[in-house]
């Protein structure tokens, strides 16, 4: 595993985004292969992740590989959306956190976007991809 020196967190902006309501952005350039930011949250296990899912709706968490990361009271990380062409990719960091990676040059001003990964995005997913 790659061990990245900083992170980029401080060059993301959440704005509205045309993807869907809103969304994280580049505020300057970011070169492929670096870390924009640290995602954290409350890590949760999977009965909770399910019960946060059914009965509150909560659809920003992630999975880091054994236990769930609950972003919902994060700033920026909870606005990323989905794109079946993704500009970052989610990749293993610990057992609380998880690296949010560039997965090729952004330009200021575009939004992040990763792959959701799961059955039912594409069949609702509205990205050129999926046209």
């Amino acid at each position: 595993m790659k061990k990245y020196e900083r992170s980029r967190e401080n060059t993301v902006v959440v704005k509205s985004s045309l993807i869907e309501g809103k969304g994280i952005f580049a505020s300057k350039p970011i070169p492929a292969d670096e870390l924009v930011m640290i995602i954290k949250g409350e890590t949760i296990t999977g009965k909770e992740c399910e019960r946060r899912e059914e009965e509150e709706n909560n659809v920003y968490i992630f999975w880091n590989g054994r236990y769930y990361i609950d972003t919902v009271n994060t700033i920026k990380i909870k606005y990323i959306n989905h794109s079946c062409e993704p500009n970052c990719e989610v990749l293993s960091r610990d057992k609380d956190s998880l690296n949010l990676v560039s997965a090729r040059d952004i330009q200021k001003g575009e939004e992040l976007t990763i792959d959701y990964g799961y059955d039912e995005i594409y069949e609702m997913c509205r990205c050129p991809a999926c046209s």
